[in-house]
């Protein structure tokens, strides 16, 4: 990148940041723009100087990639960075010209693809643009801070046991694993592709194979009916740069038999799971869910995490307007 290039990012990051921790003081300081397809877009701003840049990234997820089951298999993935005053006016320049690159790519016409942007979700000053131009909110990456108390709420049935998940649990916990993927599938961020379920089940055997896995299952006169899975900081590394807090875990899978929803039990393992964490330190637990789920977005909320990102799209990615 030509260092004349390089200063305006800097410049322009140094801004972001200050927005950022401004709106969220668990948003991390913007990292470099990565290497895109591309020359950065860039939008001026109304004192002629550079208001915003942005990248554009395309990724293949191979079909050996357990990421087929939570994405689109060609994904355009757009990198954004805006400075006031002119941040609508700006972002709305970066999507036009984005949207003239991907309308030069064939490929992008493509049933399994998108046009992806992930925007902080308390930066409400460019969500105008990114719905006029046809981009739809679709999962949330949400935060809980460390410690933060859980709400009353339905009582623990008494006949409820949650102990820890091992390797003789493998069935189980690959039949759960597959019960979220499938789930979230009726809101358009979950695929159950040819190899989901082999790819799964290999996943599921390496997690359990480790000594004391964070997994646990919930069970009713033996039969499990429940199940949350954690990563420890130390496997959470691939997201751990989306927040600011050090050492953040992420709260992988969880989920409850339909027939036993609202009953009490996906409160308790949620509960299971903060002890684990409040007791080994954990600064902060990061977690997915579907924007338009009607279930996760009250039940997170009230499990006290909040949204921190938010990951818009289009699909296919050449019908970015």
């Amino acid at each position: 990148m030509p260092w004349v290039i390089r200063d305006v990012v800097n410049d322009i990051n140094k801004a972001a940041g200050k927005r950022w921790q401004a709106l969220d003081a668990l948003l991390p300081e913007p990292g470099d723009l990565p290497e895109g397809c591309m020359a950065p877009l860039v939008a001026t701003g109304a004192n002629g100087r550079p208001a915003g840049l942005a990248v554009c990234v395309h990724r293949h997820v191979p079909a050996d990639s357990l990421q087929q089951a939570w994405g689109p298999v060609n994904q355009y993935v757009l990198t954004a960075r805006l400075r006031g005053p002119d941040l609508l006016p700006a972002m709305d320049e970066l999507l036009t010209g984005w949207r003239e690159h991907l309308a030069g790519i064939a490929e992008a016409a493509g049933d399994d693809t998108a046009a992806m942007i992930t925007w902080p979700s308390r930066d409400v000053t460019g969500v105008r643009a990114l719905v006029r131009h046809g981009m739809a909110p679709m999962t949330v990456i949400a935060a809980r801070p460390a410690r933060r108390a859980l709400p009353p709420g339905p009582d623990v049935p008494a006949d409820l046991v949650i102990r820890r998940a091992g390797p003789d649990d493998l069935d189980i916990v690959t039949e759960f694993e597959l019960g979220v993927i499938s789930w979230d599938g009726q809101f358009d961020v979950g695929f159950v592709r040819p190899a989901t379920e082999a790819l799964v089940r290999q996943d599921t055997a390496a997690s359990l194979a480790r000594p004391a896995p964070w997994t646990w299952l919930a069970e009713r006169g033996g039969h499990p009916v429940g199940m949350v899975v954690l990563q420890p900081p130390e496997q959470s590394a691939w997201i751990a740069g989306m927040t600011s807090a050090p050492g953040a875990a992420y709260l992988a899978t969880m989920f409850v038999r339909p027939d036993e929803r609202s009953g009490g039990v996906g409160a308790a393992l949620v509960k299971r799971a903060h002890d684990e964490l409040d007791a080994q330190g954990v600064a902060v637990t990061l977690l997915h869910y579907a924007q338009v789920n009607p279930v996760s977005v009250p039940f997170w909320s009230r499990m006290g995490y909040r949204p921190l990102w938010t990951a818009w799209d289009t699909r296919p990615a050449a019908a970015l307007r």
